[in-house]
């Protein structure tokens, strides 16, 4: 439950599986999901460039893998927690182009521009 927020102001949506904490827990504990490639834990910059205080909508996920609500968002694999249904900003080339080395494939959470 530590990736729930503690806090309703301050949140910020991850920009690679859209989950939702405030800036100080994506500080603190980095991503629940992206913290292997993204690597936010104690680093300010990554926080800042990788997540968006810009999102739409929430979802309280507590079995992915049963929800056709994740599987409609494509968030089937990814941890329980409060997920935004659109974030609205893009990663950085380079962490772009890192992830693509790793062989994982970034589609933007941004559903408004679709």
């Amino acid at each position: 439950m530590e990736s729930i927020p503690k806090d309703l102001r301050g949140l910020r949506a991850c920009l690679v599986c859209s989950l939702i904490k405030t800036f100080e827990q994506f500080e603190y504990d980095g991503c629940d999901n992206c913290e292997e490639f993204l690597r936010m834990k104690n680093n300010r910059d990554n926080v800042y460039d990788c997540t968006s205080s810009n999102f739409d909508g929430m979802i309280a996920v507590m079995s992915p893998e049963d929800s056709w609500v994740c599987k409609w968002q494509r968030i089937t694999q990814f941890c329980k927690g409060i997920y935004a249904i659109s974030v609205a900003g893009r990663l950085p080339a380079g962490i772009q182009r890192d992830m693509k080395s790793r062989g994982i494939i970034y589609r933007p959470r941004d559903t408004s521009q679709r």
